[in-house]
């Protein structure tokens, strides 16, 4: 199984990112906008359209407010992985500066590089979206 793991510093606080991170049903449209073309929610399950046309349905892991931790797995849609595991997470790092912690558990491994980049792409959108919140 590939682990993936990308992360940048934000300039704005935990609680100001995790306030669009940790929100399921927007979160990827609001962080990444341009990036992700829409994304439409149905209870425990979202389907997020990337602007290069990969959609992909996801289901909701578990949301933690007090860790500031979203996790989730792709489930279908244009990737379908025999196993998903994601993760989002904002550490504190200053009253007005954050890390943003994304993390992937994929298979098959063949999937690695291309998650692996499209991760560092978003990373790229997300801070320009978010600094400064």
């Amino acid at each position: 199984m590939a682990s993936i793991s990308r992360e940048v510093v934000i300039e704005s606080s935990a609680g100001d990112v995790w306030k669009v991170i940790g929100e399921f049903a927007t979160g990827p449209s609001r962080m990444a906008p341009g990036f992700v073309v829409s994304t439409e929610a149905e209870g425990d399950y979202r389907t997020v359209t990337f602007a290069d046309g990969t959609v992909v349905r996801e289901r909701r892991i578990g949301v933690d407010d007090e860790a500031r931790r979203i996790a989730y797995s792709i489930v279908g849609g244009s990737v379908e992985p025999e196993h998903d595991n994601a993760s989002m997470q904002a550490f504190p790092d200053g009253e007005r500066r954050c890390r943003l912690v994304w993390t992937r558990d994929v298979l098959p491994d063949r999937l690695a590089v291309p998650m692996a980049e499209s991760m560092s792409r978003g990373l790229d959108v997300i801070k320009r979206t978010l600094d400064d919140r």
